[in-house]
């Protein structure tokens, strides 16, 4: 049992009340603290990264108390590496909004910023179900507060629907939990997978309900069409900086789906057969078509990009839903790039935002810091779009290479290849009109008078998230082969359960022995 694994969740725990309570008046040491404790993020997220890149597991037991009666946080290769992508992510988003000045605009941004990822985190790392709902929660009552930082009618009401949509996926998800716990006696997900296996084909209707539950739960988590409609305009009315936190949040629900559904209920189980490939792949598809038609149809600019990270998450959807090693480890390689890459656009936004004053979609006279910023969405949107030669393309040529062997590979190829083209177009119209169309109306309109130029320290976060996106497309090849390392793991669960629930002389690696 190692330590060091709660700490990503003890530390912005402790973080966020101590800026509550002694820095709320004072901006500038929020800011010290909270970068000083998303830095140390990073640094335990690399250790943990390295810890697990052979293969083995490591648990941390809340109170000493063994599975499934206690309370385990769990990582593998899996979890540790959307820590670490949750992590890194936070720190350029945290600098533009300090850049950008967003966290002066509300007193607490911070402390809930560090609840966030707190919720983020936990959500990833817990081993038991019943702990993915609190965390759900968690980041739930977070991102409501980060959403409506800032005020504004139009703020209050997309949050307001945003939370009532997500309430009635956490009711959903208690209502599941009811379910598992009625027929299994038990929330762990390595005890559950075990137990599961041992239900009757006679007895099997409770559990299938369940499981049908927790899909329905975390589609709404990762906006899967029919169940996205919460997810556009919050997604546009929410600051900049909060929305591209929110990259990750819809990234929880697919991670969820991976693991629920590689672990506790896998494609080979009588029990669930037949309801991975009976609509999700099917949802999927749609998702990525309607996502994308969002994009061309958009008439705002943060629309456009509220409904490109559908159809990202569409795409996801499409890997996840073939449920085979190599699918999962291309979905696993997507997920790290749609993340960056929809993270750039809300922030880009912000900047048209700021330079323009407006992100309606129509010709308006020249902004501050025009060139730059048309460079920066020119690139996003080819990230986005899935061109070359950035990391998108190979993401989406990995997915279609997973799906060559699937019944519906036509429709795979049709719909990926259209939608990609349909972004294309939309990406275009949006630009030009925004930045081509903008030199001819400066004889016939005046431009607003007081707008400011983007901080140079803006402009140095989306540059890192840049650099990252860069390096995932030159060392595609590594993080291919180690995101197909994790979907192999995640079919061979043998040393999971060995060490999860202690069972003699099946230790996942010598170096856990004790």
């Amino acid at each position: 049992m190692t330590h060091w694994i709660i700490l990503p969740i003890v530390l912005p725990a402790l973080l966020a009340p101590f800026m509550v309570l002694t820095a709320r008046h004072h901006i500038g040491i929020q800011r010290v603290f909270s970068l000083a404790g998303i830095v140390g993020l990073i640094a335990l997220s690399i250790g943990l990264v390295w810890q697990v890149s052979d293969g083995s597991v490591i648990y941390y037991r809340l109170s000493d108390w063994a599975a499934p009666f206690g309370i385990v946080i769990v990582g593998d290769r899996l979890s540790t590496l959307m820590v670490l992508l949750t992590s890194v992510l936070a720190l350029f988003v945290l600098l533009y909004a300090i850049g950008s000045k967003w966290d002066e605009r509300g007193r607490h941004f911070h402390a809930l910023f560090q609840f966030q990822l707190m919720g983020i985190l936990g959500a990833f790392l817990t081993g038991d179900l019943f702990n993915l709902f609190v965390f759900f929660e968690v980041l739930l009552i977070a991102s409501y507060g980060l959403m409506i930082h800032a005020g504004g009618n139009a703020r209050l009401r997309a949050g307001v629907q945003y939370v009532l949509f997500n309430l009635i996926g956490s009711t959903l998800f208690l209502f599941a939990l009811g379910s598992i716990y009625a027929e299994t006696g038990t929330l762990n997900m390595a005890d559950l997978a075990q137990r599961v296996t041992l239900i009757g084909a006679e007895e099997t209707v409770g559990i299938r309900i369940a499981a049908v539950l927790l899909l329905l739960v975390f589609a709404i988590k990762a906006a899967l069409v029919p169940l996205h409609f919460w997810l556009p305009s919050s997604y546009a009315e929410a600051p900049a900086p909060v929305a591209a936190l929110f990259a990750i949040m819809t990234k929880v629900g697919a991670y969820a789906i991976i693991r629920v559904y590689t672990m506790i209920f896998p494609p080979e189980l009588e029990v669930t057969s037949g309801m991975h490939d009976l609509w999700l792949l099917p949802a999927a598809l749609v998702s990525l078509a309607i996502g994308m038609i969002g994009v061309l149809a958009a008439r705002k600019l943060d629309r456009l990009v509220a409904f490109s990270i559908i159809g990202s998450m569409g795409m996801v959807m499409v890997a996840i839903s073939l449920f085979t090693p190599s699918s999962i480890g291309a979905a696993l390689y997507y997920i790290v790039h749609s993340t960056l890459a929809g993270a750039i656009l809300f922030l880009i936004t912000d900047l048209v935002r700021t330079g323009r004053g407006t992100l309606d979609l129509t010709a308006q006279p020249p902004m501050m810091g025009t060139h730059m910023t048309a460079g920066m969405f020119f690139a996003g949107a080819i990230a986005m779009a899935g061109l070359p030669p950035l990391s998108g393309f190979l993401g989406k040529l990995m997915v279609l290479d997973a799906a060559y062997s699937d019944d519906l590979v036509v429709w795979v190829w049709a719909i990926v290849l259209s939608s990609s083209l349909i972004s294309v177009v939309g990406f275009a119209r949006a630009g030009s009109i925004v930045f081509w169309k903008a030199l001819g109306t400066q004889a016939t309109v005046e431009p607003a008078t007081d707008l400011s130029r983007p901080s140079a320290l803006a402009y140095a976060a989306i540059g890192g998230l840049f650099a990252l996106l860069v390096a995932h497309t030159v060392f595609a090849g590594t993080v291919h082969s180690y995101t197909t390392e994790i979907a192999e793991e995640l079919f061979d669960h043998e040393s999971y359960f060995s060490l999860v629930l202690d069972t003699p002389g099946k230790l996942s690696n010598p170096k856990e022995a004790h």
